[in-house]
């Protein structure tokens, strides 16, 4: 997919731009290829920005560092605002409201590969853990005194020194 110059698509039908996906995504680790669907229409003020993809990523559990594969769906709609930079106007830092807005210049480029990357992405969980019932990493402790270190063993010794005296 390439970036999309946006003017353009006021020349196409519905000013639409439909992409049927069967790719990988450049930065998205993947066992499979992203499958779905993705459109782009121009609303004269926004772009409405639509996506129904999914794909099988390879993750690492957070309890036992064990591999294993997550199913990665997104079922998506962004729209994203066309407004020319102004020089008076605040930043997003300093925008007043609550609202988190999107925003591209009427005359420049959308990459719908990197916004999927970015819903895709979104999308993983937070807590990856391989299953509800993951026991987490084994740990194994020393059952007699012989596992312990042999770099330890002085100190065993002073300690064994130290009991018998108190007795």
């Amino acid at each position: 997919m390439q970036p999309i110059f946006i003017p353009n698509l006021l020349q196409l039908p519905e000013r639409t731009e439909e992409f049927e996906l069967e790719e990988f995504i450049e930065g998205l680790e993947t066992l499979t290829p992203v499958r779905g669907s993705l459109s782009v229409t121009h609303q004269s003020t926004y772009l409405d920005v639509r996506s129904q993809a999914e794909t099988i990523a390879t993750l690492v559990c957070h309890r036992c560092l064990a591999h294993y594969n997550h199913r990665l769906q997104v079922d998506t709609q962004e729209l994203i605002w066309l407004e020319a930079p102004k020089p008076d106007h605040p930043s997003a830092d300093e925008n007043q409201g609550d609202e988190l807005l999107e925003t591209l210049p009427p005359n420049g480029h959308f990459d719908p590969q990197e916004w999927l990357y970015e819903q895709l992405s979104l999308a993983l969980p937070f807590q990856q853990v391989c299953s509800d019932d993951c026991p987490g990493i084994a740990v194994e402790t020393p059952q007699e005194s012989a596992d312990v270190d042999s770099r330890w063993a002085s100190l065993a010794s002073l300690k064994e020194q130290l009991s018998q005296r108190e007795d």
